[in-house]
């Protein structure tokens, strides 16, 4: 990953980190695609306006450090996979993000622009209705 305006994909993993995560799935018991590139696809579709900026470093020791995504884009995120993969822990992992009503308006707007289509507008409507959002226009 670089810092600034560009983000690199994460397809392929690089061979070290193939290695270690192999490692820590046999370590710990953990499935063996714990850690995948899946969500590098976003790159494609765009992320939210500002991602870069809010991301979140955590340095570990003096040679690691880590970019995790903000709060804000974690509700993206979680509201888009919760409507494309139904309910399960996508709905779990966005409601202990507390988002507010607000948040939940936005990220349905940035999700809208992955898939425009009426269908998953119907869909995107009804999780909002079931997450609380009383009034859901996303015609903006």
């Amino acid at each position: 990953m670089r810092v600034g305006d560009e983000l690199d994909s994460a397809k392929p993993l690089p061979a070290a980190l193939d290695a270690a995560r192999d490692r820590v799935a046999r370590d710990f018991s953990l499935p063996a695609d714990w850690l995948n590139p899946g969500p590098t696809d976003l790159l494609e579709f765009g992320l939210p306006e500002g991602f870069v900026d809010r991301l979140v470093r955590r340095n570990y020791g003096d040679s690691l450090s880590v970019y995790f995504a903000s709060r804000y884009d974690q509700i993206h995120f979680k509201l888009y996979a919760l409507v494309d993969q139904g309910p399960g822990k996508h709905e779990d992992d966005l409601r202990a993000l507390s988002p507010t009503e607000e948040e939940l308006l936005a990220a349905a707007h940035w999700s809208r622009s992955h898939d425009p289509s009426e269908g998953y507008a119907q869909m995107l409507r009804g999780v909002l209705t079931h997450l609380g959002v009383d009034d859901v226009d996303l015609r903006r």
